[in-house]
This record gives structure tokens, sequence and C-alpha cells, in this order.
């Protein structure tokens, strides 16, 4: 079962594409921040979803921390960040396999992948919005702009 709103978001800490380890607790009392889960990088939906979130990246910068996270590999997460131009940080949660994809109950072991799980955590670290697609269902991103607005407001 996934993460619920009102519960305290799990904390982690995973390495980004440039190896550099990046926590959740460290944008506590900053900024909020969106976690934005996804199966896997250059796959057709994930790669439409991200590029959305580039292309309105001005809707969030400043507003909440937008970080993205995969059971991909630090190097395929390089790679898909400078072919797509991606301005925030890609977490790798390649070992163990899914760990924080399974901490927000997100993970799809059959499958060795994280699904389209989506959580709005605020300042202090409690989830204000979730929401969980399953592969192959694209995410509806006006429900969490609603959210971050609401936040932000």
């Amino acid at each position: 079962m996934a993460v619920e709103v009102g519960s305290k978001a799990p904390d982690f800490t995973l390495n980004d594409y440039n190896k550099q380890q990046v926590s959740l607790s460290s944008f506590q009392g900053e900024k909020p921040v969106l976690l934005v889960f996804y199966p896997f990088a250059f796959s057709g939906i994930c790669t439409g979803e991200l590029c959305q979130l580039r292309d309105e990246f001005d809707d969030y910068d400043g507003r909440v921390q937008v970080i993205g996270v995969s059971v991909d590999t630090p190097f395929s997460l390089k790679a898909w960040a400078e072919q797509e131009g991606y301005q925030f940080p890609l977490l790798s949660d390649f070992w163990p396999h899914g760990e924080v994809a399974k901490a927000y109950g997100v993970f799809n072991s059959d499958a060795g992948l994280a699904l389209r799980g989506t959580f709005l955590i605020d300042k202090e670290g409690v989830v204000r919005f979730a929401e969980v697609n399953q592969p192959g269902e694209p995410r509806d991103q006006s429900a969490w702009k609603k959210a971050v607005a609401e936040l932000a407001a």
C-alpha cells in the first residue's frame, strides 16, 4: 500500500546521476518536494511525463523541489538527463533494488520497477498529495499542480 496523505514521508538517501547523495530530509524546513517515481528512463510514457515537467519547470521552480526516482542505474539516468535537458535531480533506486520505491509502496516486484507514484511532501516532511498510476497509465499532472498551488499559497 502506498504512503498516504497526512503520514510522514519515509526519509531516504540515494545517488543522483552524478553519484552525489541526495536525502529527502535535506529539504525539510527549506521547501516542499514533489517526488516523482517512474518505471524506466528512455521509455515512452516516462519521457513524455518528465519532459512535461521540464517544459513546465517554471511552474515549480522556487515553489517545490522536483525529484525523479527510478530503479535505473546512475549511468543511464545521466545519459537520459543530458539527452532531455532535465533541470531537476534524477535519483537511482537501483541498489538495494527498489528499496525507496518499496518504502513508498510503489514497487512492482514482479516487474522489478517503480510504479508511477507521485508524492507532494511539505516542508515538515508530511505527505500532502499522493497518487499512484499503473504501468502504461500516464499521469494527469493537473492534480498535483493543483496540490502544489494550494501548498504554496
